[in-house]
């Protein structure tokens, strides 16, 4: 397939620049009404994470109306480039309307084989982490750095992350607790921004369940480009979302997935 990457890489960004213009007045505002989207549990929705949705379709419109989008609030339309925009408006809404600042915003571009290029945005504290077509860096309020997954090292040494302590089924939780038993620190709730600290070096794995495509395809692009290993917990592709094992090295991913891949 044939592609100018730079555009791309360009649109992706205006993606995530309109994004934080669209967001950020809502965060940390009073008053902000959430919708549930399950009839049992909390899985919210904010005018936020529509607004933000928007923005970056319209700019697909504009840009790029021939290739396919994949979207969490306005659903999937289809392309006829082979390449798919898949897009997160706001990962961690919970956290979002909790004023924390560890929601982000996720743009991917997939072809057929799965994500080539991924964006995470954190808007408030202005820091994007992007991976793919040779790039592999964080840009922030100190500048720009180069991402690096660290390097390999045994289980027991490990930092090991999660969203939600109730990690999906019953079976699935006793698989996260089989790996975060033998680690050295296990943290919970950080949403996308997780995958980001393992890219950036400062973690060793995290692991979770119940995902979405638009969770996971731009942390698989950014760790990845990052020297990472993002895969399912029997080894094979994730980027359709389900059970999600996300490792900094070889060493730590053979060893999460030699527990989680029993779980049946």
């Amino acid at each position: 397939m044939q592609y100018n990457s730079d555009e791309l890489v360009r649109t992706a960004h205006a993606l995530a620049d309109a994004a934080r213009e669209a967001v950020l007045p809502y965060f940390r505002s009073a008053g902000l009404d959430a919708e549930n989207k399950l009839e049992a549990g909390f899985d919210p929705v904010t005018e936020a994470d529509k607004a933000a949705e928007r923005a970056m379709r319209a700019i697909l419109a504009e840009r790029r109306p021939d290739d396919a989008i994949v979207g969490e609030e306005y659903g999937a339309s289809a392309g006829t480039t082979g390449l798919t925009w898949v897009l997160d408006p706001i990962d961690g809404t919970r956290a979002f309307l909790s004023g924390t600042p560890t929601w982000g915003v996720l743009i991917s571009i997939c072809d057929a084989t799965g994500p080539i290029f991924g964006i995470i945005d954190q808007p408030y504290i202005g820091e994007r982490f992007l991976g793919g077509f040779g790039l592999a860096e964080m840009r922030g309020p100190q500048g720009a750095k180069p991402l690096k997954a660290r390097p390999s090292r045994p289980l027991s040494e490990a930092i090991v992350f999660t969203t939600f302590p109730e990690v999906g089924s019953a079976a699935e939780r006793a698989g996260f607790d089989s790996v975060a038993g033998q680690a050295k620190l296990t943290r919970y709730g950080m949403d996308c921004y997780a995958y980001a600290l393992l890219a950036a070096g400062h973690i060793d794995l995290v692991i979770e369940a119940g995902l979405s495509n638009y969770d996971v395809c731009a942390p698989i692009a950014l760790i990845e480009a990052a020297g990472g290993i993002v895969t399912d917990w029997q080894g094979g592709k994730a980027h359709e979302g389900g059970r999600v094992l996300a490792a900094a090295s070889a060493a730590q991913h053979k060893a999460a997935l030699e527990l989680l891949s029993r779980v049946s």
